[in-house]
């Protein structure tokens, strides 16, 4: 099956574009929006819409496969791609990507993703990591309509990996909101939650941790009170690195810190991820192996995640191979080709680091549907519902899509072949 033409559009994502640089520097809401001036390069304003690329490849039976080019909420920070707006990349897309697309065979998805990904533009500069990224959606997509099979089964396949028909737990993101989005996601039974934001030290962490502290006994008294006896979902909380800066790097003091949190979140099993930021990926790995290290001589069994500073697929591979933290998020937007998403999940876990499918609030419906498929195929710790920041829409985008992947690989291995002769 041949791709004979290429076809793009412009659209939104699921949430914003954020100045990270204005912001720290102390842009004030001013409702949902931001004050002051922006201070990345490309931003028109502190907070702005979010904005994707469509790409569509017209297949010669007339089908048609696609993925969506989108970039974090955080775009051009933290040595990130700049800011990716469609009017400025939709032109790249259809006269330098299509026509190396154009007649090209849809029998393999890692030999043509690898050649877009390896591709560079007439100045020698990679293409932009959305770029890579919807374009590598769109061929996954392609390869599996050409082969009348799911996405998830196009990977299993040509990874080798063993075809496991059971669902991957969701982490669901409360944003700001992280009261009544709680209520929310334990409402829905997610696996996960809340993430909960919790990127400033005076008023979400608290000085000496005491409203992160509290806000943890209360999620744990409300998953008990409204999700039941039956219902033990991991929390998982985002700290931006206010750890650190509340307790000055100090092991020891973070060390009791953390078995403060582990008794305040008892029965339920707590990660944190990003508890510092050392400004750099060598820093970093040393930081949170050490906390690691020395949660487990005070048996403290709290999880660490690694987020800061492992953004691609080589810097996952770094912190793997240090054993610098229990779990790696990996997040789709950020490593590009989707295939090094798939790739990041199998080094993980062949090294016994757990592997959070992540990305980003502001992908499209589309990048978390892909994302299920090879949640699915490489059968990660977790996986994150997305887009948006409200629970509700990017949990059901996301599981809606695995139940129904799952209810046709289970007809199809075990109810409809077995009824052929």
């Amino acid at each position: 099956m041949k791709i004979i033409d290429v076809i793009a559009s412009p659209g939104l994502t699921g949430f914003y574009f954020d100045d990270q640089q204005a912001i720290k520097a102390g842009a004030a809401h001013d409702g949902f929006a931001y004050l002051g001036e922006p201070q990345t390069p490309g931003f028109k304003a502190v907070r702005q819409r979010g904005e994707s690329i469509s790409v569509m490849l017209i297949l010669e039976d007339g089908q048609v496969a696609s993925g969506d080019c989108a970039a974090v909420q955080y775009s051009g920070a933290g040595g990130r791609d700049p800011l990716f707006l469609a009017e400025e990349f939709i032109s790249i897309i259809m006269e330098e990507i299509a026509p190396m697309l154009i007649g090209q065979n849809l029998d393999s998805f890692r030999h043509l993703a690898g050649q877009i990904e390896d591709s560079k533009r007439p100045n020698g500069v990679r293409y932009h990591t959305a770029i890579r990224y919807g374009i590598s959606q769109a061929i996954l997509d392609g390869v599996a309509k050409a082969h009348q099979k799911t996405m998830t089964e196009v990977i299993v396949k040509e990874y080798e990996l063993p075809m496991v028909l059971e669902p991957v737990p969701i982490f669901t993101q409360t944003g700001d909101d992280r009261y009544d989005n709680a209520d929310k996601a334990i409402i829905k039974r997610a696996g996960v939650l809340p993430h909960a934001l919790i990127n400033h030290v005076e008023t979400k962490l608290g000085n000496h941790g005491e409203l992160l502290l509290d806000y943890v006994e209360w999620l744990r008294n409300r998953v008990l009170s409204l999700g039941g006896d039956d219902y033990r979902p991991v929390l998982h909380i985002d700290v931006y690195g206010t750890i650190g800066i509340a307790f000055k790097d100090d092991t020891e003091q973070m060390v009791n810190y953390f078995a403060k949190l582990e008794k305040a979140a008892s029965p339920l099993h707590l990660r944190i991820e990003g508890p510092m930021d050392a400004g750099s990926i060598k820093g970093q790995i040393e930081q949170l192996k050490s906390l690691r290290d020395a949660l487990k001589v005070r048996g403290v069994n709290v999880e660490i995640v690694a987020d800061e500073w492992c953004n691609t697929y080589e810097d996952i591979v770094k912190f793997v191979d240090a054993q610098a933290a229990d779990m790696v998020q990996i997040k789709t937007p950020d490593l590009g080709g989707i295939q090094n998403t798939i790739e990041a999940v199998i080094y993980a876990k062949k090294f016994g680091v757990g592997a959070y499918v992540g990305g980003s609030c502001n992908e499209t419906d589309a990048g978390g549907r892909t994302a299920v498929h090879v949640s699915l195929a490489t059968r990660p710790d977790q996986m994150l519902a997305k887009p948006g920041m409200g629970v509700d829409e990017g949990y059901m985008i996301v599981h809606n899509e695995m139940n129904r992947t799952l209810a046709l690989l289970k007809y199809h291995f075990h109810g409809h072949e077995l009824m052929r002769p």
